[in-house]
């Protein structure tokens, strides 16, 4: 198969995509009475997204986040997934995978139809795929490279076949795109499509329908879905969503107070202690599939001293992460341990949690070695090499703050830093693609599907032309990743990707800090909220049709699930 490229994503926001950790915000319950309560249709949600309106289309909505959300809940793919990133069926409502991995044979609901009536077919899924493999189309290349390899047969009206070239365990990963009508697009050349009416005015098959934009001045200012009677799954219970756009975090916040809207897509750190404070909000809080880490560039002979897993391993231990958690984040991330994220079925918990421990990191460093001069000085060095080295960084808030902190405690150790603060656009261009860094402050973006596969940042055959900026030339820890990516038992994967959390844990190829989270806000009105870990923002409205607003009385207080 050939090699996949993940986005690196250097967070430039001062933490936009980063929430508050707030174990204790439960959803309000309601009321516990002598009289119980069942969910029925009915009610209007509103709310309000950070962004503007760009177009209505799976295919284009990559680069929008706010479009994004809202084709979550008009479209629909063959699988999505749970809270731990494990495939369930959506169109789909079957699959079978052949002995040798290579070929996937997928059966689509016969009850799933278009929002004008319309049978969803095997058809339609190939006419999406055609469209990714275009290059008139921008999707991210990685998404493109991956369908030009696969086989798409349709089999018969309602059944379809995919053939790979070799077994790749993370495909139905690939299989999480909005699937669009060949009978409304299929005479719409792909170079046409970005402009065609369609995008304002899109006919999905997902639990909401397209019903109206709102307009104000000649700009569109919010868009209205009504729910979709004839979904496959149980019908959602509230009855319309109504999103509206609001250029900044301040202004969505406003709008809630003003009773404008009743949720807010995202709380940053600039409303989160008012949204503290208001006794009427129910805030959830997911983690990120984002990793901050400290890369630590093993192939530079400037910075020999980093091949030395001493080095290594007194760095991580005299580095105060949780420190920077509490005080500079505001507790507004996780501390990371390893490379996989946590929740995921493949995150191993039984990894050595390293505390902050200076002294011992003193003691590593001594103990290989590394001593201050004989006539005096504050930085350490071995066989004339001094433990100096410079840290590339984001020069936009809160990681000039990170990274100073880095440097006081890499201080106090005997090691010198200098920091170097960059545009990211810089950083990944001039610095980490070609290799020309020492050490350099970023943050991973794992969120390009929810297999957890890591293998594009850690694997050898990626260290000259791929993202493993690290250098980390490691044979057994390749190993462990190719057998992941070409296991079809996710039990077999599970113990691979344990092996190799071991490893990285061992070795320290790269110096983990945090994981950012992600906080929502609804008004306490609206009841069957939940949130688990996410894969995407878009994933806190998985289980919108369990919300409900209107409920009748002298019934027992349960949600029917949808059907599977």
């Amino acid at each position: 198969m050939k090699k996949l490229r993940w986005q690196l994503l250097v967070v430039v926001l001062a933490l936009v995509a980063i929430g508050v950790l707030l174990l204790g915000q439960k959803p309000t319950a309601l009321p516990s009475t002598e009289e119980s309560f069942q969910p029925v249709s009915g009610g209007i949600y509103t709310e309000a997204l950070i962004g503007s309106f760009g177009r209505l289309n799976p295919l284009f909505d990559a680069y929008n986040p706010a479009d994004h959300d809202i084709d979550r809940l008009i479209f629909s793919s063959l699988v999505k997934f749970d809270d731990r990133g494990i495939p369930q069926g959506d169109l789909a409502d079957s699959w079978g995978v052949a002995q040798d991995g290579k070929i996937y044979n997928f059966s689509i609901r016969p009850n799933a139809i278009w929002h004008d009536g319309q049978p969803v077919t095997s058809e339609d899924v190939q006419f999406t795929i055609d469209l990714i493999r275009d290059e008139q189309i921008q999707v991210p290349p990685d998404l493109r490279d991956f369908w030009k390899q696969v086989e798409v047969k349709i089999l018969d009206e309602k059944t379809l076949q995919f053939v790979m070239p070799e077994p790749f365990a993370p495909f139905l990963d690939y299989l999480a795109f909005g699937v669009l009508p060949k009978h409304l697009l299929g005479n719409v050349s792909p170079e046409a499509l970005v402009d065609a009416e369609f995008n304002l005015a899109p006919v999905g098959s997902g639990p909401y329908q397209f019903d109206r934009l709102e307009t104000e001045n000649g700009q569109i200012k919010g868009v209205v879905l009504s729910a979709f009677q004839e979904y496959y799954a149980n019908p959602a219970f509230i009855e319309e969503v109504v999103f509206r756009y609001y250029p900044d975090a301040e202004s969505a916040y406003s709008a809630y107070q003003q009773g404008e809207v009743m949720g807010i897509s995202q709380i940053t750190s600039e409303t989160l202690s008012d949204a503290l404070r208001s006794p009427e909000t129910n805030l959830f809080t997911g983690r990120l599939p984002r990793l901050s880490l400290v890369y630590l560039n093993l192939d530079n002979p400037d910075v020999s001293f980093f091949g030395d897993e001493a080095v290594r391993r007194a760095l991580f231990t005299g580095l105060n992460r949780q420190w920077i958690v509490d005080r500079l984040l505001g507790g507004q991330a996780l501390i990371a341990h390893g490379p996989i994220f946590p929740g995921t079925w493949a995150y191993y918990d039984g990894i050595e949690q390293v505390p902050y421990d200076p002294q011992a990191a003193t003691a590593m460093l001594k103990e290989a070695g590394y001593t201050f001069p004989a006539e005096g000085g504050p930085v350490r060095s071995k066989n004339g090499q001094a433990l100096s080295f410079e840290l590339v960084h984001p020069d936009q808030s809160p990681y000039p703050e990170i990274a100073q902190i880095i440097r006081d405690n890499w201080s106090q150790l005997g090691v010198q830093v200098t920091l170097k603060p960059l545009p990211y656009e810089a950083l990944l261009a001039d610095y980490l693609e070609p290799r020309n860094y020492q050490a350099a402050l970023v943050d991973l973006n794992l969120s390009r599907s929810p297999d957890p596969d890591p293998y594009p940042f850690w694997h050898q055959a990626q260290i000259t032309d791929g993202q493993n900026y690290a250098g980390w030339d490691d044979r057994q820890a390749s190993e462990y990743l190719e057998q992941a990516r070409t296991q079809v038992d996710i039990a077999e994967r599970t113990k691979r990707y344990r092996n190799f959390q071991v490893r990285f844990a061992n070795k320290l190829p790269a110096l983990p800090l945090f994981y950012p989270v992600y906080t929502y806000a609804v008004d306490k009105e609206m009841q069957g909220v939940q949130m688990g870990p996410l894969f995407d923002p878009s994933d806190r409205l998985n289980n919108i049709l369990s919300w409900f607003l209107i409920a009748e009385s002298g019934t027992n207080p349960t949600i029917t699930p949808p059907t599977p």
